[in-house]
């Protein structure tokens, strides 16, 4: 991926597939999960980096602890933020030819060790609101089925009944 192949900062958010899949029929409109188009490795990496950038940079931890605390966003929804985010000043950062600059959000430029002190006194999201975020993912309903295993808990098996399996004929 070459810094001049999109002609906006937008184009590479839209190839990295972390903007959010837009429902819009009419007068109503809704805003989805990312849409997960383009390289999939690309958004793998970005996750990971986003992670780790806001454990480093002020900015993103600030963004990253305001979704977290009150916006109620469960972790990978706010690192996926975070991502989209990342990904926009590092393509900038690539097309300026400068390169990324830790700043503290004044514009103050910070040495990773200051960086990492900043982030760890203001931005330190309290164990109480991950626990909490924590709960509130339900993966099973009601019924007791859960999302990855949509199949009836009551439903009877294709495999045959052990009850009724006969050892053998004679």
């Amino acid at each position: 991926m070459s810094a001049d192949r999109f002609a906006s900062l937008a184009g590479v958010r839209s190839y990295s597939g972390l903007v959010p899949a837009l429902d819009a029929s009419g007068t109503t409109g809704r805003a989805g999960g990312p849409t997960k188009r383009g390289d999939a490795c690309l958004r793998e990496a970005l996750f990971n980096a986003a992670d780790h950038a806001r454990r480093i940079d002020p900015t993103l931890a600030k963004r990253y602890h305001r979704l977290m605390t009150e916006a109620g966003k469960h972790h990978n929804s706010a690192i996926c933020t975070i991502a989209a985010t990342l990904l926009t000043r590092l393509v900038a950062c690539w097309r300026s030819g400068k390169p990324y600059v830790l700043r503290d959000l004044d514009g103050t430029v910070l040495s990773v060790a200051e960086a990492k002190a900043i982030v760890a006194e203001r931005y330190t999201v309290p164990l109480a609101v991950r626990e909490q975020r924590r709960s509130t993912v339900h993966l099973r309903d009601k019924d007791g089925t859960s999302r990855r295993n949509k199949g009836s808990q009551s439903a009877s098996s294709t495999d045959p009944s052990p009850v009724h399996a006969t050892a053998g004929r004679t």
